[in-house]
């Protein structure tokens, strides 16, 4: 399988099968959260995926409508993945909405 170029802010589709636990599963689309250098370079990259089911009031994750589709973009379940598992490119964030995601990984992952 070709490993496909992908940039931050990329929204790909990506096989996150198998799982262990609470972690979301099944093919879904992801967004690419890693920067541009470690995407060029490595062969994972960090995603968080995206999710239909709502949960307007968690601040763990970021309103996003993806291909006519209103979904939360889940930072609490950041990880890394193998390149592998992306199938297509399917959206991006826009600027506004990629500025949310970068503050929330900061306030969930920064330092205090």
């Amino acid at each position: 399988m070709a490993v496909p170029t992908v940039d931050r802010y990329d929204v790909f589709l990506a096989d996150l099968d198998p799982t262990r636990g609470r972690e979301i599963a099944k093919t879904r689309p992801v967004v690419i959260v890693s920067i541009d250098a470690m995407n060029k370079f490595s062969a994972t990259v960090v995603v968080c995926p995206l999710t239909t089911k709502l949960h307007p009031r968690w601040r763990t994750r970021v309103p996003f409508t993806c291909a006519g589709k209103h979904a939360e973009i889940a930072v609490d379940q950041i990880r890394t993945i193998s390149k592998e598992r992306l199938v297509r490119r399917v959206d991006g964030v826009d600027p506004q909405t990629a500025a949310r995601v970068r503050r929330l990984i900061s306030e969930m992952y920064g330092e205090p």
